[in-house]
């Protein structure tokens, strides 16, 4: 399971183990985390996991068209504050980089 704490709100979430690392994660075994104790007045969210489902939920699902529409409206708006303006046509970006007239 992946412990993962969350200061702000005083509390520990335990749930399935994480596919990728974040601040304050830390995976721990059937044994540890069955023997989960935190702080005087946190609270405590554990999650099950179950083993028979497969695949991604319907959670992961909308995260993931969450994160493209995200995406393709920050690209779509980057679009048309570059196509607006003739006179900055030298100047270019690509990534991190930028062009910049001199």
């Amino acid at each position: 399971m992946t412990l993962t704490y969350i200061y702000s709100e005083s509390t520990a979430v335990l749930g399935p183990l994480a596919t990728f690392s974040e601040p304050h994660s830390y995976d721990l075994c059937e044994k540890h985390s069955a023997r989960l104790t935190v702080p005087n007045g946190w609270n405590v969210i554990k999650q099950a996991v179950d083993d028979h489902v497969s695949g991604p939920t319907d959670d992961d699902l909308m995260a993931i068209a969450d994160a493209v529409r995200e995406v393709a409206q920050s690209a779509r708006g980057e679009s048309e504050l570059t196509s607006t303006s003739p006179s900055q046509s030298s100047v270019g970006r690509r990534g991190h980089l930028r062009a910049v007239p001199s």
